[in-house]
Formats: C-alpha cells, structure tokens, sequence
C-alpha cells in the first residue's frame, strides 16, 4: 500500500525511533516516561516542539552523548557525592590567582556546587579555627585572615577531600611539592594562598559554616560518564 513520499527527514527520524525502542528495551533502571523528558537543546531548531516528549528525541541525544534527568549513571558509585571547603585567602586573591586555582579543580573533573566571596569576620574565622584559638599565632592569622575579601568553594566528587589536600599541598609552601597549588603559588606559610578541608567530618562542618544549604547547587554535570567508571 502506497503510504506517501518520505523525505530525508523523515527516514532519519523513523531510524532514531526504531534505537530508542530498542534503547528503552534494555534500560530497566527507570521508566520510559521518566526518561524521556523535555529537552531544551531542541530548541530553535524547528526540530521538535521544546514543551513535548518525544521517543526519537530521546534517542537523539543519547547519541549525542547526553544523558536524560532521571537516569543516574554515577549513582553505583559510592563517595561521588563527597564535598569539600576550598577557600582562597586574600593573598589569593589580591595576587588574581582565584581562576586559575578554579582551573585546577575543573580539569581534574571535579563540580563546584556552591561559591562565594566575601570579607570574613572575626566571629566567623573564630568558628572555623577553632582548634588554633589558643595558638600563640592566632592574633597574625587572624589579621591575616581578615585583611581582604576571601573566595570560597565547595567542590564535589570521588575521593575530593584527600585529593584536595594532595593538589593543595603542605601546608608549608617550603616543603609543598612543585605543581601543586602552594608550591607553585607560595614560599612562606605565612601566605600560604588557599586552604583545603582535612577530613570529610572537618568538611562537612566547614560548609556548614560558611554557606546555608540554599547556597549549594545540586545539578547533574553531564560529563561524568567521561570522567567515572560505570
């Protein structure tokens, strides 16, 4: 039977149906209809609609390399979800180094998920050093602390608060490895740059401290799948 002329179009999207019935077949992780959802890279192509669902759709963009909400491709790995405090001391960031310690954390395939600058108060560093209150360098660390605006962070990843620790480096810039951020930035612990959480208990009260949970961003980053295992 004689059905009508089909244009390249419409061969092309009959083919993309046919791998996403296939695709659906063989995903029993969640629903089809929590798989396919709208998507606004469609948008402005006079491709689809942007407010509906389509199955072709769907397919399109897993060969695109895209990933639909509701489909979790890191969710077997366990500590993904693990968050670390990176704060940029004012000698940071009166030295413009903000970006390029960003950088650092970007292209090791870490996501931030909260940042902020600010001029800390005494009440404040009073609560995140707390353990150095009684420290006969507290009263310069303080000053130090306080003498310009400071960028913090919160970072999220596999294994992000030992490796944090790794790319910052000792604590004392003379004895910091080259190539990590205090060997490369720094010469005297005095001005040591950056600060990093040292344990994952010690990370989660630092952003407690330092951001309400409003502040932190909880957002897919759609190159995991080239950055874990699954």
């Amino acid at each position: 039977m004689f059905l009508g002329t089909f244009n390249a179009a419409d061969i092309f999207w009959m083919h993309l149906s046919s791998i996403s019935g296939f695709i659906a077949k063989r995903l029993n992780r969640c629903a089809l209809k929590n798989l396919i959802l709208p998507s606004p890279y469609c948008r402005g192509w006079g491709v689809l609609p942007a407010s509906k669902s389509y199955i072709p759709e769907f397919a399109f963009f897993l060969l695109l390399g895209h990933r639909c909400t509701g489909y979790s491709t890191i969710s077997g790995i366990p500590g993904v979800r693990e968050r670390t405090l990176i704060a940029v001391k004012p000698d940071g960031v009166q030295r413009r180094l903000v970006g390029q310690i960003m950088q650092r954390f970007e292209q090791r395939g870490f996501k931030l998920v909260g940042m902020k600058m600010l001029q800390a108060s005494e009440e404040l560093l009073s609560q995140h050093y707390q353990e150095l209150r009684r420290k006969p360098f507290y009263p310069s660390l303080l000053y130090y602390m306080t003498s310009g605006p400071i960028v913090v962070m919160v970072w999220e990843g596999h294994n992000v608060v030992r490796t944090s620790r790794i790319m910052v480096g000792d604590t004392n810039p003379a004895e910091a490895q080259a190539g990590t951020v205090r060997g490369d930035y720094s010469i005297h612990i005095s001005r040591n740059v950056v600060h990093a959480s040292d344990s994952v208990e010690g990370a989660q009260r630092e952003i407690q401290l330092w951001f309400h949970r409003k502040e932190l961003m909880d957002w897919d980053c759609y190159d995991h799948n080239s950055t874990y295992q699954l």
